[in-house]
C-alpha cells in the first residue's frame, strides 16, 4: 500500500531561500548549457574586477570596517587586492570545462562538470575578500552561488554584489548566478540554504561549520585558527621579529592565520625581545600584564571592545601603561599555562599575542603540540629557523596541515606571491580540525569530474608479483 507523505509547508524565511535557490538553479543551467571555458573565465574575471577596481575596493573596504567594526581600511584594501589578484593568477589557464585529461594508456578521459548551486557562509572578519574568493571559484567551474553573510557583513555583501552585477551587465552575464540571502539574515535562512544547495563552503564560526556538516549537503568547512610560531636559536632574530609583527598587526589580526602564540627558546629570548620591541611588539608583565589579560577575557569571553580593534583602542580599553606606546603595534602577555583554565592559550582575534618560553627546540615542539590540543589543531604552525630539519620534525609530529618557514604567517598561509601555496581565505585543517579537506580551499573543490572508462590491454599480475616480498619474509 502506498504511503502518502506530506511535506511541511516552508516558513516565510525558508520560502525566501527556496526562491533564491530556484533562480540560481535556472541561471546555472543556462550558464552550463553550451558552456565554454571562455564563458566561465569571463564571469570569474568580471567578479574579480568588481572588487579590484581601486575606487570600488576602497569604498568596499571603508564600508566593511564601518559596519563590522573589525580591521582597518588600508589593510582591507591590500587584502582585497592581493587575495583576488593571486587567486586569478592561480586559476588562469586552469581547465574547468570539458575534457581536462585524456590518457590513452589508461583508457580514461576526464570531463569537468559543475556541481550546481554553491552556498557560501562568510564571516564578518572578511566580508568582502572571502565572498569574492568564493564567487570567483564558483563561476570558474560553471556554478551559481548564494552568499550567506554575517549580520554585520550584510551591507558590504550587498554593495559587493551590486558591483559584480554591474560588471556582469557589461557582458550579458546572468545576475542570478550570484545572489545573497537578503537582510535580515538569520540562522533559519542560513540553515535552509545549507539544506537546499549542492555544495557548501563555510568559513567562520565553528558552530556554522558543525551545522554545515550535519545539514545533509556535501560541505567544505575550515577549522579554528590558533597559530603558534616558534623562534629558535638559529633564527635571524631581526627578520623574525619584523615578520611576526607585520603579520600580527595586519588588518588588526582579523585573519585566522595571525599569530596567537610565540614560543621563544631561552637561548635567544632576551635578544629576540629586544628586536621585537624595536619592531613594535610590547610585552606586558606583572600587574600590567594581568590587567590586560583580565580586560581581554572579561566575563570569561573575548572582549568585543578589543576584537580586531586598532592598537590605541586596545590599550585604552585595557587601561594599561605601555612603554613607547606611540610606536607599539601589538601587545604580548606571558603564558601562564595551556588549556581551558588559561584563556591566553587560545585564539584571541586581537592585537594581543601570548609569549611562551622553551628550554630547547624539543620543549618548543611540546608546547606547540599542547597549544594545538587546546585550540587550532590542523591549521598551521610557523617556525623561524636556519635548521632545514626542524620544519620536517614539526611536519611529522604536530597535528598541523601547514608548516610556514621564515615567513610572515598571515600572508604565507593563504598563499603569497613568493610561495607556492594557493591563494585562499579558507584553510582546511584535515581530520585534526574536523574538516573534510586538509588544503587551502580552491576552485577544484567546486567541480565534479566525470570519467569515461575504455578497455585497454589486460594488466593482471601474477601472484608472485604481488605476494613475493611477503612470502620471502613470512612464507606461504
Amino acid at each position: 500500500m502506498a504511503v502518502n507523505v506530506q511535506m511541511a509547508e516552508p516558513t516565510a524565511e525558508e520560502a525566501i531561500v527556496d526562491a533564491l535557490v530556484e533562480r540560481a538553479r535556472a541561471a546555472q543551467r543556462r550558464f552550463e548549457r553550451n558552456a565554454t571555458q571562455e564563458r566561465y573565465d569571463a564571469a570569474a574575471l568580471a567578479a574579480g574586477w568588481a572588487l579590484m577596481e581601486p575606487t570600488r575596493n576602497r569604498e568596499l573596504s571603508e564600508l566593511a570596517v564601518e559596519t563590522t567594526g573589525l580591521g582597518n581600511v588600508p589593510d582591507k584594501i591590500t587584502k582585497n587586492h592581493r587575495k583576488t589578484l593571486g587567486l586569478l593568477r592561480d586559476i588562469k589557464g586552469a581547465v574547468t570545462c570539458g575534457i581536462v585529461r585524456d590518457d590513452p594508456e589508461s583508457g580514461i578521459t576526464e570531463v569537468a562538470r559543475a556541481v550546481g548551486v554553491v552556498g557560501a557562509v562568510v564571516p564578518s572578519t572578511n566580508p568582502v575578500a572571502t565572498p569574492t574568493n568564493n564567487v570567483i571559484n564558483a563561476l570558474k567551474c560553471g556554478n551559481a552561488i548564494i552568499l550567506s553573510p554575517s549580520p554585520k557583513g550584510v551591507a558590504a555583501c550587498e554593495r559587493l554584489l551590486g558591483c559584480m552585477h554591474a560588471e556582469f551587465a557589461k557582458l550579458g552575464i546572468d545576475r542570478d548566478l550570484v545572489q545573497m540571502i537578503p537582510a535580515p539574515v538569520s540562522k533559519a535562512k542560513a540553515q535552509r540554504l545549507m539544506e537546499r544547495v549542492d555544495r557548501l563552503i563555510v568559513t567562520g564560526s565553528q558552530d556554522n561549520v558543525r551545522r554545515a556538516y550535519s545539514s545533509g549537503t556535501p560541505a567544505i568547512g575550515v577549522g579554528a585558527g590558533n597559530v603558534t610560531v616558534i623562534v629558535d636559536e638559529t633564527a635571524d632574530l631581526k627578520d623574525a621579529a619584523a615578520k611576526i609583527t607585520v603579520s600580527k598587526a595586519f588588518d588588526n589580526a582579523t585573519s585566522c592565520s595571525s599569530e596567537n602564540a610565540v614560543v621563544v627558546l631561552d637561548a635567544v629570548h632576551d635578544a629576540f625581545m629586544t628586536e621585537l620591541h624595536a619592531a613594535g611588539g610590547r610585552l606586558l608583565t606583572g600587574d600590567a600584564g594581568a590587567k590586560l589579560k583580565q580586560a581581554l577575557f572579561a566575563g570569561g569571553h573575548l572582549n568585543r571592545a578589543m576584537l580586531a580593534k586598532d592598537i590605541d583602542r586596545v590599550i585604552a580599553v585595557a587601561d594599561v601603561p605601555v612603554e613607547d606606546a606611540d610606536t607599539a603595534r601589538f601587545l604580548l602577555i606571558e603564558g601562564e599555562g595551556i588549556g581551558r583554565d588559561y584563556p591566553e592559550s587560545g585564539e584571541k582575534l586581537s592585537l594581543v599575542a601570548t609569549l611562551y618560553r622553551a628550554r630547547d627546540f624539543h620543549h618548543a615542539r611540546q608546547l606547540t603540540h599542547e597549544l594545538f590540543r587546546n585550540v587550532g589543531a590542523g591549521h598551521s604552525v610557523g617556525i623561524h629557523t636556519s635548521d632545514a630539519e626542524r620544519p620536517l620534525v614539526l611536519a611529522r609530529t604536530l597535528p598541523t596541515c601547514r608548516v610556514i618557514v621564515n615567513q610572515a604567517h598571515c600572508f604565507a598561509t593563504g598563499g603569497s606571491f613568493d610561495n607556492g601555496a594557493p591563494f585562499s581565505l579558507s584553510m582546511g585543517c584535515g581530520s585534526w580540525g574536523g574538516n573534510s579537506i586538509d588544503e587551502n580551499f580552491s576552485h577544484k573543490h567546486l567541480v565534479n569530474i566525470t570519467r569515461i572508462v575504455r578497455t585497454i590491454a589486460p594488466n593482471e599480475p601474477a601472484l608472485d608479483d604481488i605476494f613475493g616480498p611477503h612470502w620471502e619474509k613470512a612464507g606461504k
